[in-house]
């Protein structure tokens, strides 16, 4: 299983980790920031617990209503067609989200305060909220932008990691056709002439190299063929045929004799009179292909 598929399984769960450990960490150094100030002088006039118990209430807040958001954000992605109906969309979003956050937190902040034998004044509702709505937009904002960045990127590099994975698997399928043994073929369709003519590899006596071409003789008749003498030479040499010189190769059954000369190199003569020069650099080989 790839990663991409791990995390498609677990979408939700990894997006929501991610969004509670930056919310955490982030509110913990606001509330260390807070505690600080109020100690710079040495007298303060608070307890150390009250700011992480205002930040905290506000991260349990946002995390309570992150689905609600990611489903906003889901159902009404960007287009700028029809922006101006969006933005109206998202504002009142923005402002529902905030009442339900504000709520929220100051409930869990009440409720705490009460166990402490506190009382927690938020202080007037319509200034407190429009002080806290401000960053509530500005966070909402902050979460679409992180939303549909991470769903670009992701579906980017998903992609991207599809097509490597599939030309990976590709590439080990035709490895893997390449690495299967091939049966040496029976006749070559050879076309000459404007005609196409069924050569019979047992009929061929001898092949010769001719640039990007073969030419088959048989019969008396010559076939040219698109391949290399290496690559004929090896689909053949199961079938009686061996590699003689670096420009022929010939088939057993055409052989009639063979003659060798002090300096190495021989001369093969066919059943049909045809002479071909044996280097001694394939001597070796071809007597063990004979044998």
């Amino acid at each position: 299983m790839t990663l991409f598929e791990r995390f498609d399984q677990h979408k939700v769960l990894y997006s929501y980790l991610a969004v509670a450990f930056y919310l955490f960490l982030n509110n913990t150094i606001n509330a260390s920031s807070v505690w600080l100030e109020q100690t710079r002088d040495g007298s303060p006039s608070i307890s150390m617990w009250e700011p992480f118990v205002w930040e905290y209430s506000s991260v349990v807040s946002t995390l309570v209503l992150l689905p609600f958001l990611f489903s906003v954000f889901q159902r009404l992605p960007i287009k700028f067609a029809s922006y101006k109906k969006l933005l109206v969309i998202h504002l009142v979003a923005s402002v529902l989200f905030s009442l339900a956050h504000v709520t929220i937190m100051v409930l869990i902040r009440e409720g705490i305060y009460q166990i402490n034998d506190m009382e927690y004044n938020f202080g007037p509702w319509l200034r407190e909220f429009w002080y806290e709505y401000r960053k509530d937009a500005w966070g909402y904002i902050f979460f679409f932008g992180v939303y549909h960045i991470g769903v670009f990127v992701y579906s980017r590099l998903k992609g991207e990691a599809n097509i490597i994975a599939e030309n990976e698997t590709q590439a080990e399928q035709e490895q893997q056709r390449e690495s299967e043994p091939r049966l040496p073929p029976k006749h070559f369709l050879v076309k000459k002439l404007d005609k196409e003519f069924l050569v019979k590899v047992e009929d061929i006596e001898w092949i010769e190299s001719s640039g990007n071409y073969v030419n088959l003789h048989s019969n008396g008749r010559i076939y040219p063929l698109r391949s290399t003498l290496t690559k004929i030479s090896e689909r053949l040499n199961s079938v009686n045929f061996s590699r003689i010189h670096r420009s022929f190769a010939v088939n057993h059954q055409a052989i009639d004799n063979i003659s060798y000369q002090g300096s190495g190199d021989g001369e093969i003569t066919l059943k049909g009179g045809k002479r071909l020069a044996l280097s001694r650099r394939y001597k070796d080989e071809f007597k063990k292909a004979l044998s």
